[in-house]
């Protein structure tokens, strides 16, 4: 059974960001992101996971978040707190009730 959390430790005001593809000219695009929604989440930090690569150790944090139950969710979107971006790799309904969202994220280097 899903661990699901009071509404009210929904505590942290984040940017909800999409994807937008511009063509570049040469056949590519340039990514940007436009600002979609600024909703009320929780983070939990989950683990966080050093690789060794060309003698420097980068660090993967990733995190779980909380939001509100949103139906417009899709591949690619991040979310930002301030400077900090995290980067949505999959989310579900933990209860299937249609009450939370619960994404796996990234964080992110901007």
């Amino acid at each position: 059974m899903a661990r699901i959390i009071d509404p009210g430790r929904l505590s942290v005001r984040l940017v909800l960001e999409r994807p937008v593809d511009v063509p570049d000219g040469q056949g590519g695009v340039t990514r940007s992101f436009s600002a979609l929604a600024s909703l009320w989440a929780r983070i939990e930090p989950v683990v966080a996971k050093a690789d060794e690569a060309a003698g420097a150790v980068p660090v993967t944090v990733t995190h779980r978040i909380w939001l509100r139950w949103r139906d417009d969710l899709v591949g690619g979107m991040r979310l930002r707190k301030g400077a900090r971006l995290f980067a949505i790799r999959a989310f579900r309904d933990p209860d299937e009730a249609g009450r939370y969202v619960l994404c796996d994220c990234e964080e992110i280097k901007s």
